[in-house]
């Protein structure tokens, strides 16, 4: 089965696992991905195991925008998956082509708002739906969505992975020491530093606990300079070290350094949160999280963490602290969450899943395309 997959995605080496996956299955794997995505570099370049092609792609990081300035075509794979949104410039870049050379084609989704979408990107969203021949979404609700807007063939639902082998608890006395926190209270955010995930809020409640607490702020974004002039004014830059973003691997030592992970994101009527992959890497590391009732975070929790409503600052100020005060609570979280991510969040899980969708679409068009008489057999 050969495949050629487009994904920005994969310029995190950590995503690459689940390509390994779908290769241990018997995938023929041609990866289409950017040189960098906005200020994030490729971190894979090469793979023995399947092929990568590094492409420039102009308007990064603009989901809509974005696509490749290069000719595309002929095409030799019997399938294409497309890790993109369907109203997006790329993925339309790529049906033309698909249809040309009348290669089935799949599609991700993680658009969890019922948006209406202005010309062209209505139009390049009804041309997806009408020549793709299924599509992986993010979630139950993503799936609700994508019906709703008139999507009528396969959908698997299906979220992140990770590789258990790498996301674990370490041992990471000499991080701690770099970091100087001591025997602290580590309170921990890791992601995109923007206003809509709620960093805001972590700080306030994070004010409200003892002197004993550090909070690690881990990433880059335009919300950063705000949250330090946030922090010098309640007195709290002493306790907070502001980590620039990490290579994709060293993030499960940061995340082991975590006594407790947040993910304390905001609703906007344009975005809510539609995952939160970090909360599975913390889960991994046996790291508990804390998350804010936006979008999907409550489900990926489950009863392996904490839930607060989104916003309500003093809730989360209670539930760090009572993380703080009981290190068996966190004991105990910790375990499940790792059992939770073995169970429902590895990258061999979603591989398998990805690849069964696969050979249910090759399956259906040879059911529908026939080969023609006096085909070879």
């Amino acid at each position: 089965m050969k495949v050629l997959m487009v994904s920005k995605s994969a310029i995190v080496a950590a995503h690459h696992d689940r390509l390994q996956e779908l290769v241990k299955l018997g995938v023929e794997l041609t990866l289409i991905v950017p040189a960098r995505w906005g200020t994030q570099l490729l971190e894979t370049k090469h793979s023995e195991n399947y092929t990568i092609s590094v492409l420039p792609c102009w308007f990064t990081p603009y989901n809509h925008f974005h696509f490749y300035p290069v000719s595309i075509g002929p095409i030799e794979a019997d399938l294409i998956h497309l890790e993109e949104e369907p109203w997006s410039l790329v993925t339309y870049q790529f049906m033309r082509q698909c249809v040309k050379f009348r290669k089935p084609v799949i599609f991700n989704t993680w658009q969890n708002i019922n948006k209406k979408y202005p010309p062209p990107f209505n139009y390049f969203e009804g041309f997806t739906f009408r020549h793709a021949r299924a599509c992986i979404a993010g979630s139950h609700e993503v799936a609700e969505i994508l019906r709703s807007r008139g999507f009528e063939k396969p959908v698997l639902v299906s979220g992140y992975g990770v590789n258990p082998s790498v996301f674990f608890r370490k041992e990471v006395e000499p991080l701690r020491q770099r970091l100087r926190l001591g025997d602290s209270f580590v309170v921990g955010f890791m992601g995109r530093m923007i206003a809509d995930k709620g960093i805001a809020d972590l700080i306030l409640a994070f004010a409200q606990l003892p002197e004993r607490s550090v909070l690690l702020l881990v990433g880059e974004g335009d919300f950063r300079e705000e949250a330090r002039l946030q922090a010098l004014r309640l007195g709290l830059n002493s306790r907070i070290r502001w980590i620039p973003q990490v290579p994709s691997l060293e993030v499960p030592d940061y995340l082991s350094v975590m006594d407790v992970l947040v993910l304390p994101s905001r609703t906007t009527s344009r975005w809510k949160e539609q995952f939160g992959r970090v909360l599975i890497e913390a889960m991994g590391c046996q790291t508990p999280p804390i998350g804010s009732s936006s979008g999907e975070i409550p489900q990926v929790i489950d009863d392996a963490g904490l839930v607060y409503p989104e916003g309500d600052v003093a809730e989360l100020a209670k539930k760090l602290m009572a993380l703080s005060d009981n290190s068996q609570v966190r004991l105990s979280l910790g375990h499940k969450g790792r059992k939770r991510v073995l169970e429902n969040f590895t990258n061999s899980r979603v591989a398998r899943r990805t690849f069964d969708l696969y050979r249910q679409v090759l399956e259906d068009r040879a059911a529908i395309e026939p080969e023609p008489a006096g085909a070879l057999q």
